[in-house]
């Protein structure tokens, strides 16, 4: 239950919520120091769901926002407004009764089509999205919602790949292997084909860190940069990829874009894209 102060909006879709939520934050953003409760009701498609979302909003006091096309659906919406008293904002009826006016023709009003126009641009957001929240071994709690999962030392293309991949809707995330440690395990329970290791030769990796270092504006000398310590790190964190049956890709001397499309082969994602 929300507090005396907290104020409340439901976002109410046959879709994504997606247009309405994007109006809303629109909005928002004129109001400082505004933080209300949003809640999501996505793929609303039948006039008895939408009644009892608007009897939910009342107890809370909410408004609620709301992009439906169907008129079974819209009516719903009105009716319940008016019976429990519940504000709503109707986001899409404005534009449709002046577009309605302009071309002297009824829209298609077909729900979820401007998601299903968009999928592969709301796909890549999403990717992107779930790419921010899981690198460098962050949100293991919903790491088995990747597509999939880079592992291996630091400096071997994990992050920069999960990103490339992102843009092109992949859900990627990654996961730094230490030597003298089992992996999370969280990623133990993954299917082994969905995680594919990264690894590079011990000069390879030792001049990628030495940039680093270099860039920090830090000294050398420690054991992130030393020959020895770098191959004895690179061959215990091999082997528990291999103990594990993970894919190994070596990205020594590859561009991101071989390296993603390594990944990609070794995922059966096949595509026409100019990689």
């Amino acid at each position: 239950m929300a507090g005396k102060d907290t104020h409340t909006i439901y976002i109410v879709s046959d879709g994504t919520c997606r247009t309405c939520e994007q109006v809303l934050r629109a909005v928002l953003v004129q109001f400082e120091r505004q933080h209300p409760r949003v809640i999501r009701e996505a793929n609303v498609r039948r006039p008895g769901r939408v009644a009892r979302i608007v009897k939910e909003a009342k107890t809370v006091r909410a408004t609620i926002f709301y992009t439906l096309v169907s008129p079974e659906t819209r009516l719903a919406m009105k009716e319940a407004s008016a019976e429990y008293f519940v504000p709503i904002v109707d986001v899409l009826g404005p534009a449709f009764a002046s577009l309605y006016d302009m071309f002297k023709s009824s829209p298609r009003l077909v729900p979820g089509i401007l998601y299903e126009a968009n999928k592969a641009h709301f796909d890549r957001i999403d990717a992107i999205d779930y790419t921010l929240h899981h690198d460098d071994g962050c949100g293991m709690n919903d790491l088995d919602k990747a597509d999939v999962v880079l592992v291996g030392v630091s400096r071997t293309s994990k992050s920069s790949t999960c990103f490339y991949l992102a843009y092109r809707g992949i859900r990627a995330a990654n996961v730094p292997l230490f030597p003298n440690e089992e992996p999370p395990v969280e990623l133990l329970r993954l299917d082994s084909k969905k995680v594919i290791g990264t690894t590079a030769n011990a000069d390879r990796l030792q001049s990628v860190r030495e940039a680093r270092i270099h860039s920090w504006g830090m000294r050398l000398g420690e054991a992130y940069t030393d020959r020895m310590a770098i191959i004895q790190e690179l061959r215990a964190v091999n082997a528990t990829m291999a103990k594990h049956g993970w894919a190994t890709i070596d990205v020594s001397y590859k561009a991101i874009e071989e390296v993603a499309r390594e990944v990609r082969v070794h995922l059966g994602i096949k595509g026409t894209e100019p990689w």
